[in-house]
């Protein structure tokens, strides 16, 4: 298929986007408007976007899956197992990898590869920001603001992380219900964290400063490895965080959106989750009954999926 690809592939190579983020765990009140700026999804330019992935027929789900420019094994490893779009032939699922600019090291020679992929998959969207850890946050918020502007006939959207296991057919299925008259309003779903507690110390990967995030307590969030919501949500989170200030912690950030819109994370369940955020020991007919879990990297992925097939025959 072809894809919208900048010709030829330049972009702006800047500082990363959250150094301009330094300053603002000492500034009270809102987001300031310039600090704002280098949050929004429109301060930054698309160098390969995909417009019209939903024009012809609007999705029943759309599958984003924020990834590395340099993970190609990974993107390919997806292609073939649970971000196959002719999985469920009664539905249509569209599969969309979205990337940040690759690393300064790699430059343009890698651009260039992303670019060919691009050209042979059409399935990569890009904007011009360093994908980073740190800029988690930017590249969630520009997953909202596409699926917002370029997918809002959509039911369903799941961001999930590239290295996860997904029973697509059982969250469908059971969870969605394609029969349904109309699809959910107001609805996320997936590993819900409702204890968190905000980590004062300075060398954990989850620090997060008392001058960006006061309280002791966060809100209830989604663990962001993988989480499943309506399409009404996507402008609403996206419009939501224009008065929220920035915080270091994806996940954390959209909890503290849902909390402003007023909404609460659905929980399928009483004992037992469907949805994991850590490994689980691969076991065909447990599986069959899950609908996440993380630990999977590509040559697993795959080799997991082709005995997973087996389930509908033995389990």
């Amino acid at each position: 298929p072809k894809s919208n690809v900048s010709s030829p592939l330049r972009w702006r190579l800047t500082q990363p986007v959250i150094s301009g983020l330094s300053h603002a765990w000492h500034l009270p009140g809102p987001v300031p408007t310039a600090l704002y700026g280098e949050m929004s999804p429109s301060a930054y330019k698309y160098v390969i976007n995909e417009p019209t992935k939903c024009q012809e027929v609007p999705p029943f789900l759309v599958l984003m899956i924020p990834v590395a420019p340099q993970d190609r094994a990974a993107r390919d490893a997806i292609r073939k197992t649970w971000g196959y779009e002719r999985l469920l032939p009664e539905v249509k699922i569209v599969r969309l990898f979205y990337l940040g600019l690759p690393p300064a090291e790699q430059g343009m020679s890698l651009q260039h590869e992303v670019g060919r992929e691009s050209a042979e998959h059409g399935d990569i969207i890009q904007k011009d920001f360093w994908d980073t850890y740190a800029n988690l946050a930017i590249k969630t918020m520009m997953i909202m603001d596409w699926l917002a502007t370029y997918c809002p006939r959509a039911s369903y959207a799941m961001k999930i992380d590239s290295d996860m296991f997904l029973n697509v057919e059982l969250l469908v299925k059971k969870y969605l219900n394609p029969q349904a008259s109309s699809p959910k309003k107001n609805y996320i779903a997936g590993v819900v964290i409702g204890d968190g507690m905000a980590n004062r110390n300075r060398d954990s990967k989850w620090y997060m400063p008392p001058e960006a995030y006061p309280e002791r307590a966060y809100p209830p969030y989604l663990s962001g490895s993988g989480y499943v919501f309506s399409m009404d949500l996507a402008p609403k989170i996206s419009l939501a965080s224009q008065s929220i200030r920035p915080v270091p912690l994806e996940d954390v950030y959209v909890g503290l959106c849902l909390r402003k819109l007023g909404v609460k994370p659905t929980r399928h369940y009483v004992w037992w989750s469907p949805f994991h955020n850590h490994g689980v020991r691969y076991e065909r007919c447990r599986f069959v009954t899950l609908l996440t879990a993380t630990g999977f990297p590509p040559d697993k992925l795959v080799r997991v999926w082709h005995d997973f097939q087996l389930a509908k025959f033995t389990c």
